[in-house]
């Protein structure tokens, strides 16, 4: 399998799982790198008007993790924990999360991803470790190359 091969099965593997239907979001993968964006939705807000944290959440968590898949071609790997920091409100627009690998070891990543808006101005962060799993990536629904 080329490397070309394995980030287009991450994104096919990303836009099959169920809750991006009701989202929508984009991917982008290249090595040690994600790039999500996400086109604002009334759908996404809280009773403020604002994009809720959740959606901050999903942006940051999936960018880092999919910047750790990028360089695992043999296993899933999962979230362990992650760290979330809102920074600034979002309503309108979208939002486009980077997330890059920071370390990596036999076990787990170490990973931190930063989320804009459309002026470019940082509207939250987080940082995670994510660990490998025992499940091979040909069972992960999507994946295919």
């Amino acid at each position: 399998m080329t490397t070309a091969q394995h980030y287009n099965g991450l994104k096919s593997a990303y836009h099959a799982a169920k809750i991006n239907e009701f989202y929508g979001p984009d991917i982008d993968v290249s090595e040690g790198t994600a790039t999500l964006t996400l086109a604002m939705d009334e759908r996404f807000f809280h009773s403020l008007g604002a994009a809720h944290g959740s959606v901050y959440f999903k942006m940051l968590d999936d960018a880092a993790f999919f910047a750790c898949m990028s360089l695992e071609t043999e296993f899933v790997i999962l979230t362990n924990s992650f760290t979330t920091y809102l920074t600034r409100p979002i309503s309108e627009g979208s939002m486009t999360a980077i997330g890059k690998v920071l370390n990596q070891s036999k076990t787990q990543f170490i990973a931190e991803s930063v989320v804009y808006d459309d002026q470019q101005r940082e509207i939250g962060r987080g940082n995670g470790i994510f660990a490998r799993t025992k499940t091979t990536l040909d069972l992960l629904d999507g994946y295919h190359t």
